[in-house]
């Protein structure tokens, strides 16, 4: 049995420069994005060179989130023992030149086991980002965690922009991603110093923790949330293309639209939710977004039109915007556990929805139809606001 106190965020700063801080933070949230959309918008390069048909591209790809797995139960305990930033120190650098090796792997198995060590320090990353985002609102005292997660998505779109330039110019993805390192090097040089610094409480009573012990159960039900927004966040990553390809029937030029329309309005959704959460509360806001997730995707499946479907993929973009930062924000917030294992925990739970929905949408898909599995996942919406009203975490809200 170890021994852990309960970290609380301080700040070596002024508190009049928490705006610095904030956007320190929001751009370590940007840094990280930047480099897993660099990865993604070269997988098919990378693909076609290694000579890799769909089947073992498939295998290989799913290296990534075992890595991301594996490494839940040691992130938060690393977070708690030295402190969120200095594990971002270690985890960024790592993250970026595992990112480097990506783009000189020479055959499929080489290609798998980075992929793996790119899992292992995203997800330390991961943990150690989101426990600077818990502690940076606890210095503004209102809501702001979601416009985090907002970096994070305009990172996507930045990062896909500068794969599509980097691409043109023809550049080696080993080059491409080198250039990425560069910039997120600079970032992070330029921030690190403004992040929030953490130390143990000396007034707050240590807690006794075993390190696979049972999880609280409050975290678990929040995981259960992040679980049921991953799950159609996963839907639409690897499957709206091939809905408006095969459902809606739209045309080549148009299959990307319901990806698109999705990205735009969960950035978006993103950078407002923070303003909605101050008004109308975090257990209105993700009952409410539930019931828009399952309203978008209800849309879809009932009227696999174009104009419709866009539509329904928008809602389901504005429905998942905010779960998961809202989430994160209330796990950090429980005195029981340090932030660290609060969001590993929760984060454990969550990102089976993102494992498993995809699959499950192919499952069903082939026994019945894509629709059909649409539907099912839709159902994860009303989860979501049915189980907001029964847990404690919102209990006062």
């Amino acid at each position: 049995m170890s021994e852990i106190a309960v970290d609380i965020p301080v700040s070596d700063k002024p508190f009049s420069n928490k705006k610095r801080i904030r956007w320190a933070v929001s751009l370590t949230y940007f840094s990280m994005g930047i480099c897993f959309s660099s990865w993604a918008s070269r997988i098919p390069d990378i693909k076609t060179a290694l000579l890799l048909n769909d089947a073992m591209f498939g295998s290989i790809l799913f290296a990534l989130p075992v890595g991301q797995f594996l490494m839940m139960p040691f992130s938060g305990k690393m977070v708690t023992r030295f402190g969120s930033e200095k594990v971002i120190l270690f985890a960024i650098p790592a993250y970026t030149l595992t990112l480097v090796v990506i783009g000189l792997a020479q055959s499929g198995w080489q290609l798998a086991l980075i992929l793996f060590m790119f899992g292992l320090f995203g997800n330390m990353n991961n943990i150690a980002i989101n426990t600077q985002g818990i502690a940076a609102e606890r210095l503004y005292g209102r809501p702001i965690m979601a416009s985090f997660h907002g970096g994070w998505s305009l990172a996507g779109f930045t990062g896909a922009l500068i794969g599509l330039a980097l691409i043109n110019l023809k550049l080696t993805p080993f080059m491409h991603f080198a250039v990425v390192v560069l910039l997120v090097w600079g970032i992070i040089a330029f921030n690190y110093p403004f992040l929030v610094r953490s130390k143990p409480d000396g007034n707050v009573i240590p807690q006794r923790r075993r390190f696979f012990g049972k999880p609280d159960s409050a975290l678990v039900q929040l995981g259960i949330i992040g679980f049921c927004s991953m799950a159609s966040e996963g839907a639409m990553f690897d499957w709206s293309g091939l809905y408006f390809k095969d459902v809606v029937d739209a045309p080549a030029s148009l299959v990307i639209l319901g990806y698109t329309s999705f990205m735009i309005m969960m950035a978006t959704g993103r950078f407002l939710a923070d303003r909605i959460i101050s008004k109308i509360g975090r257990k209105r806001m993700l009952q409410i977004s539930g019931v828009v997730i399952s309203s978008g995707l209800f849309t879809a499946v009932i009227f696999p039109t174009l104009v419709a479907s866009t539509i329904g993929f928008m809602l389901v973009g504005l429905g998942v915007s905010s779960i998961v930062p809202t989430v994160y924000s209330t796990a950090g917030k429980q005195s029981r556990v340090p932030p660290g294992i609060a969001l590993a925990t929760v984060s454990s739970v969550s990102f089976l929805g993102f494992l498993m929905g995809p699959p499950l949408i192919g499952y069903i898909a082939e026994i019945s139809s894509l629709r059909y599995s649409f539907a099912l996942i839709g159902i994860f919406g009303l989860g979501i606001t049915l189980m907001v009203s029964r847990i404690r975490a919102f209990q006062n809200e």
